[in-house]
């Protein structure tokens, strides 16, 4: 028999004031291990270890490569790396980013579900958007537990919303009833094997873990139109369950709702950079029309002006579209 000891956690935005909540309120002498990603910059330092470590009880402590999991202590990801657990030691890896972000939570929640089963108690706390969402499906399917931020006690509700409409969860409570919640699941025995792990979690945890590119014949899903954000390679589709995701070939990941917001992003940037260039244009043709004007040449400054008018009116469209006004909030009715 086994108990349910090794949570898994991920975080995002409002993530920090949720994890003291959930620190504050664990058990003096929780038997199990606690592991911790947090979204961050990649040069944004490691400090958090040291800031949740005045949130509760347990000794929270920065992942290193290579330690051992230590009963009664919590782990937090580092900057810029992805971390991993196996055969029951930490694992740090700069592997391709997921959903954008390294550290992401599905690396974590993947490879806890292929070493520990049914012992993995997934917890999904404030965040945008969806990370989280398939390592939870993953914890799920290899017989763990799910617990999720209730979205409406969470600073951005993105991340336990996606969890809970495309997962699902065994337990949806506020932050602050998370840590005793944990101490339950802690003391529950259960059996310590759960179902076989599927091919598609096996080969993205040993993907992630070797840090290698993917063979074509042995990635998961098949290939879609749409290239990566990060890398412009073909991004592959995986549909199973409820969770719809891409992967490329040398590993960088995305969960369907994450891919929409970055492809958004990217059509933004597309559109400052074609304001950038007509612009430029437009300055050259001013300059052009006021030499042509002062040699005399009215023919040719004419045709500078009438240019130069047409791109005005393209400048005009273009600047309408990237300062769109955001949509009016909607109403709702009492």
């Amino acid at each position: 028999m086994a108990a349910r000891d090794i949570v898994v956690i991920g975080a995002s935005a409002g993530g920090i004031e949720a994890l003291r909540d959930v620190l504050a309120g664990m058990p003096p002498e929780y038997p199990g291990v606690v592991l911790v990603v947090v979204h961050l910059s990649a040069g944004g330092g490691n400090t958090l270890a040291a800031i949740l470590d005045r949130a509760g009880p347990l000794r929270v402590v920065a992942a290193a490569d290579g330690a051992p999991l230590v009963a009664g202590r919590v782990y937090v990801a580092v900057a810029d790396h992805h971390l991993l657990v196996v055969d029951g030691h930490l694992h740090l890896r700069r592997g391709p980013r997921e959903n954008g972000v390294r550290p992401s939570a599905d690396p974590l929640f993947r490879s806890a579900a292929g070493t520990f089963g049914p012992r993995v108690v997934g917890v999904i706390l404030s965040g945008a958007l969806n990370d989280g969402t398939p390592g939870l499906q993953a914890v799920r399917q290899q017989g763990g537990v799910a617990v999720v931020q209730d979205p409406s006690d969470a600073l951005c509700g993105g991340m336990p919303t996606s969890a809970l409409e495309e997962v699902g969860a065994d337990y949806v409570v506020p932050a602050r009833e998370i840590g005793p919640l944990l101490g339950k699941l802690g003391a529950e025995e259960i059996a310590a094997v759960g179902p076989p792990l599927t091919g598609t979690v096996r080969r993205e945890v040993i993907s992630t873990e070797r840090e290698a590119p993917v063979r074509d014949a042995e990635h998961p899903g098949v290939p879609s139109p749409w290239p990566c954000p990060d890398c412009n390679g073909v991004l592959w589709e995986i549909d199973e369950g409820d969770v719809l995701r891409f992967r490329c070939r040398v590993g960088h990941a995305w969960a369907a709702q994450t891919l929409l917001h970055e492809q958004a992003s990217s059509v933004d940037a597309a559109l400052w950079v074609a304001l950038r260039a007509l612009e430029d244009r437009a300055s050259l043709l001013r300059e052009l029309t006021e030499r042509a004007e002062s040699h005399g040449r009215k023919l040719t400054a004419r045709r500078f002006r009438a240019e130069s008018a047409e791109m005005k009116e393209s400048i005009d469209l273009l600047r309408r579209l990237v300062h769109e006004e955001a949509p009016e909030p909607e109403t709702v009715d009492e």
